[in-house]
């Protein structure tokens, strides 16, 4: 599938002492990258949710890191969705920097298709079909 990219850069609350970004902010860069992939596909989340009743809880987040990232580094994130079907979708990560040491960290997250209240429901074939063809 088409990966999207967004540039991110890391600000200082997101840093220790050693100006290290602490690890639980990959998975907030991997969320900003997912919704502006759902955005650039047509189906911001917003939309999906209000207009739609339909809501997107992960069910399942991996991450692997290789090396740190550091405070006002500009990062990007790269975002592909990799399966797509009436029950779940699964996007691939990657989160790197402009250099020969560029990869940072890789991931993937799952979720599941449900309705307002929660309970499981198939796609729309219409919206399996737009997210396919990005």
């Amino acid at each position: 599938m088409t990966a999207g990219e967004l540039v991110v850069r890391v600000r200082y609350p997101e840093v220790d002492r050693m100006n290290v970004a602490h690890h639980m902010h990959f998975l907030t860069w991997m969320e900003m990258g997912r919704t502006e992939w759902m955005r650039s596909a047509g189906v911001p989340y917003g939309v999906l949710e209000d207009r739609d009743g339909l809501r997107f809880p992960v069910t399942e987040v991996q991450v692997s890191y290789h090396r740190a990232a550091r405070y006002d580094e500009e990062l990007n994130v790269r975002t592909a969705l990799s399966h797509a079907d009436r029950i779940r979708v699964r996007f691939e990560y990657e989160v790197s920097r402009h250099d020969e040491n560029g990869l940072l960290a890789t991931g993937h997250s799952v979720h599941a298709c449900v309705r307002r209240d929660g309970r499981p429901t198939r796609m729309p074939k219409a919206l399996l079909a737009r997210l396919t063809a990005c």
